[in-house]
């Protein structure tokens, strides 16, 4: 009896790219249901990868290639399926020579055209259309069944656990971002919350606890629940499921809610949708200061606004309307 196909798929990080990979893993093993599907990331991923039924096998890069291409190499791939394509995942591919590999293209001379001259010739695709082009060779084609994300039993949230104010009802608020550049100013988030009105629950990690705090004691505790920090990145995403609907900046947790099937109020500021990471296959609302000719400003972020100014979340347009908020929900 012939061997199964075996096929690596790479992605080192982040959290929100890494969740944007999912379709690939679900469709690979979906439409080649002999197919071995393994998938090589950092440790520090491990909660997103771990209890996917899609992932027959995972393997980690805890300390250097040649550690992890050690671990690769007895594998014997049929298929390496590239979705990160930089030096580290192309000495991969080097050290597995012969492997026949498929590389996500990054388009990294339009997205320098869009940042640096603003010329956009950024397709309008998203960015899992293009992951899926990867394994297009293989006769895998997109589902169109969005993004996944399991959350483990031992990681879900009860009502009862939530302060009083919060068990019937919430709208989740994810505050994070990996970059300054990428997060409404706290009196800004404040002003969110209050135009919310509505039970808030703050999701953002350690590092966001403080401007948590100065959002609560801004508006109360009748009002807003800071969960920044308490929770472990599964049980964040157990709160996402259990919230009305969902803002977020552009960030893991905007993907975790898309994974989710909730409707997202997306807020844009050093970087725009137009660079294919918007919130996929779910309903969405786009939050951007519009018009500013010094937007895009990375394709990442800053720790600060070069210009000074900040005007794409300074001037960020809070006219949303919460129609959503209306009608009664059920958890």
């Amino acid at each position: 009896m012939a061997s199964p196909v075996k096929i690596l798929v790479l992605r080192f990080s982040s959290i929100g790219d890494i969740v944007l990979t999912t379709p690939v893993m679900r469709c690979l093993k979906q439409q080649l249901p002999d197919a071995e599907v393994h998938f090589c990331t950092k440790r520090a991923f491990q909660t997103l990868v771990e209890t996917n039924p899609y992932i027959d096998k995972i393997h980690y890069l805890d300390g250097g290639l040649s550690e992890l291409l050690a671990q690769l190499r007895p594998e014997r791939f049929d298929y390496i399926i590239d979705l990160h394509n930089n030096l580290r995942t192309r000495m991969i591919k080097l050290g597995l020579l012969g492997v026949k590999a498929y590389s996500f293209d990054k388009l990294n001379l339009r997205k320098y055209l869009y940042v640096r001259w603003k010329v956009n010739a950024m397709p309008d695709v998203h960015i899992v259309d293009r992951y899926m082009d990867t394994v297009r060779p293989l006769g895998v084609i997109n589902d169109e069944n969005g993004l996944d994300y399991f959350i483990p039993y031992k990681d879900q949230i009860e009502p009862e656990w939530l302060p009083a104010t919060h068990r019937a009802d919430y709208v989740a608020y994810a505050i994070g971002g990996q970059h300054a550049t990428k997060k409404l100013p706290v009196p800004r988030m404040i002003e969110l919350c209050r135009r919310i009105n509505y039970p808030v629950v703050l999701l953002g990690g350690k590092e966001d606890r403080a401007a948590g705090a100065e959002i609560e004691q801004a508006l109360g505790s009748g009002l807003i629940y800071n969960a920044c920090g308490q929770y472990n990145l599964n049980q964040s995403a157990s709160l996402l499921q259990r919230a009305r609907v969902v803002f977020s900046h552009d960030t893991g947790l905007m993907h975790i809610a898309a994974a989710l099937k909730k409707k997202v109020y997306s807020i844009w500021g050093n970087t725009t949708p137009q660079l294919g990471m918007y919130p996929y296959k779910t309903n969405y609302v786009v939050l951007e200061k519009t018009g500013l000719g010094c937007r895009p400003c990375s394709k990442i972020g800053f720790d600060a606004c070069p210009l000074g100014h900040f005007k794409c979340m300074n001037e960020l347009p809070l006219d949303f309307e919460m129609r959503d908020l209306r009608t009664k929900k059920n958890f």
